[in-house]
């Protein structure tokens, strides 16, 4: 299974106290249920190719409204021929949806009502059904962290939009094939929001992976920098050195200091400048700073430039 799958799964297991069942079940009618009516009667239907959900919206119908729903399964003929899994509701339609606060006085809503979700368990359990009907992350060790949950309707991604701003997730909208869709990309906030969804495996996959990911990006970052300061040493070095062969040919005299440094530069030209100064001390027995020694080179090839505008 997918990452997304394994996620999925374990919300469906994750208990739910009476209020957060029906907020999570009004989620998932939101997403992906239709009303399907005819003269002689009507019903909902819940569709999905995961069985887990499935059976857990089965369940959760059965729980809160002491139904029956039917579970059927539709075997698909296309290339992909994944199952669909299909929940029909035929009792107490119009009580369900009005419980659900889907139907109100004024007719069918894409939202729920503010009641619904006013408390913190509710509106966490509507995350977990927007999520469970439409919602995806990547595989956390896949090159992007990503997660989204993706509805028909602009007014419901808004809505999931400010629930999520309400846990401190600044999630982000996009339209993509005419579907709404509500997108968290830090890590971090993704790990909030496998936290807030009870879904702790997998939280603990992800953080995992992520910890191990990130350790390895700041490895590298640091080893491209030291390989970047060390081919700057040895560019400097490489002129420090061309300095030292232009004042040894014109025989200029230059102080006992400068010469010290000029002929430990010749012995060790790919050494740092604080290995210059461990050099200095170990031959002359003369400490010096790393700021010395950095004057002490810059020294020498502003000597060596000398020596150029004098032969101009």
């Amino acid at each position: 299974m997918s990452f997304s799958s394994d996620v999925k799964v374990e919300i469906c297991k994750s208990p739910l106290k009476e209020g957060a069942a029906k907020a999570q079940l009004c989620a998932l009618f939101l997403m992906r249920a239709s009303l399907n009516r005819s003269r002689m009667s009507s019903y909902l239907s819940f569709q999905t190719e995961n069985a887990a959900i499935a059976k857990h919206v089965f369940s959760l119908v059965k729980q809160e409204f002491g139904v029956n729903p039917q579970l059927s399964v539709i075997k698909k003929m296309t290339l992909k021929k994944n199952n669909i899994y299909q929940v029909r509701i035929y009792e107490n339609v119009t009580d369900i949806l009005e419980a659900l606060t889907i139907l109100r006085e004024s007719g069918l809503y894409t939202v729920p009502s503010f009641k619904l979700t006013r408390s913190e368990k509710n509106a966490r359990a509507f995350l977990q059904g927007a999520f469970l009907a439409g919602g995806s992350i990547n595989n956390p060790k896949t090159t992007n962290y990503h997660m989204e949950i993706s509805t028909s309707r602009e007014e419901l991604a808004l809505y999931l939009q400010k629930l999520m701003t309400r846990f401190f997730m600044p999630a982000k909208i996009i339209e993509r094939k005419g579907n709404w869709v509500v997108y968290l990309k830090a890590g971090e906030k993704i790990g909030d929001f496998l936290r807030l969804a009870d879904a702790s495996e997998a939280l603990f996959e992800f953080e995992d992976a992520r910890i191990q990911r990130d350790f390895y990006n700041q490895m590298k970052r640091l080893d491209n920098c030291e390989v970047a300061n060390e081919m700057k040493s040895i560019k400097a070095a490489q002129k420090q050195l061309e300095a030292i062969r232009r004042l040894e040919e014109s025989r200029i005299a230059v102080p006992e200091k400068i010469a010290r440094v000029m002929e430990i530069r010749k012995k060790n030209p790919e050494a740092s400048m604080i290995e210059m100064c461990d050099a200095v001390y170990l031959e002359y027995g003369e400490t010096i700073t790393k700021s010395g020694m950095k004057h002490r080179l810059a020294k020498i090839r502003e000597m060596a430039a000398a020596l150029d505008d004098g032969d101009s």
